[in-house]
């Protein structure tokens, strides 16, 4: 019988549910790393490992591996850590850091924590973003890691600056046949693509919006981009949820274009998700404005398009209508039944689901810490 995996991770450790195809009753399994800063838990679907990347206030950042279903836990043998200043000069990792010039030097950058592991499609690969921004490949199913060069070393970030979330490659989104090809995003710098396996980078950010940086155009790289998204069945198809509005790319990221002003009642956001059978069909949990994060009017919406972003609808029955919630850039995924289950959570500690497309909603879990991040893994 299948069975619905959630995979939740908190500020205090991370937390697995389970359920069946149903998606009505849900069970929670024990918390994993107690007291852990676990930023992601995901599901390799190709060999069953579960991956975390996690952090602690003592003993720092590292990923861990488990092949059964979290019983047990492997530290990987060569987590990713920077032991080098980048050829570009080192950005300030933290904003304590972007107003402390002693702070920025020769020294190597400090690893705060891995906010995200990624599947490859190769076997055994697996791609890792970090705070300090930084792209790890590992092809040993994630026991050693290796930074990527080219990228750290790219002239253009020596320029790029910490978000209020940090300094973080928080996105990596392989493309879905063709392994030479990939996006990352970084907050703040961009979007970047490579179709050379990662040997050179190119900025992908024209027509997004900059105004933080002083400038009425928009610039070549430096945009706060929140989250981007993709279909695997049109990978030249790119969702962008920025700072500074809402975007969709038709040429793999050559060019955006605004598909929020007007239609949608802020610019600011954090997460964005496709639907998994539809590519035309997305979900955001707007907020009010970058100094008011929290849900427009005190009442939590969820807002989704049928037709790539041309027109929007307002989602709200089941959700609160009242309430001040924050939804981190992590914290939404889908599952991959045909009516599809949305997944949203909060940094107050609530779950929100539905199991058809969005057009109803439950709490599904309540009384969590702060969560960072949501993946959902369908098994047989």
């Amino acid at each position: 019988m299948p069975k619905v995996h959630l995979l939740v991770g908190t500020r205090k450790g991370g937390l697995i549910y389970t359920s069946d195809a149903a998606r009505q009753k849900w069970e929670c399994g024990p918390l994993h790393f107690k007291a852990w800063n676990v930023m992601h838990l995901t599901h390799d679907r190709r060999d069953g490992r579960l991956h975390a990347s996690a952090a602690h206030d003592v003993f720092g950042p590292s990923t861990h591996y488990s092949d059964d279903w979290g019983a047990t836990w492997t530290q990987a043998a060569k987590p990713p850590a920077l032991e080098r200043p980048s050829a570009s000069g080192r950005p300030p990792s933290t904003v304590e850091e972007a107003f402390n010039p002693d702070s920025v030097g020769g020294k190597p950058e400090k690893m705060i924590k891995t906010w995200n592991i990624k599947p490859g499609l190769e076997d055994g690969v697996l791609y890792a973003g970090t705070q300090p921004a930084a792209l790890f490949k590992s092809t040993d199913r994630g026991n050693t890691w290796e930074i990527n060069e080219a990228f750290y070393d790219h002239p253009h970030r020596g320029n790029f600056f910490p978000g209020a979330g940090g300094f973080a490659l928080h996105t990596v989104i392989p493309h879905p046949t063709d392994p030479q090809q990939m996006w990352v995003a970084i907050s703040t710098g961009g979007c970047y693509y490579t179709d050379d396996g990662g040997k050179t980078w190119n900025p992908r950010n024209k027509n997004v919006r900059a105004s933080f940086a002083g400038s009425d155009e928009p610039p070549e790289y430096g945009q706060c981009v929140h989250k981007v998204a993709m279909h695997p069945a049109n990978p030249n198809r790119l969702y962008q949820q920025n700072h500074e509005g809402m975007y969709r790319s038709d040429d793999g990221g050559l060019n955006w274009i605004d598909i929020g002003t007007g239609k949608l009642p802020t610019q600011f956001g954090f997460p964005i998700v496709v639907h998994p059978h539809e590519p035309d069909t997305i979900y955001l949990a707007p907020e009010e404005s970058d100094q008011f994060r929290v849900s427009i009017d005190g009442k939590f919406v969820v807002w989704r398009s049928r037709d790539a972003g041309e027109t929007w609808e307002p989602l709200t029955n089941g959700l609160p209508e009242r309430a001040y919630l924050v939804v981190l850039r992590g914290a939404m995924a889908t599952d991959t039944y045909k009516d599809a289950g949305v997944y949203i959570g909060t940094s107050t500690g609530q779950i929100f689901h539905t199991r058809d497309n969005g057009d109803s909603w439950s709490l599904l879990a309540d009384f969590l810490p702060p969560i960072s991040s949501l993946e959902v893994a369908v098994t047989d």
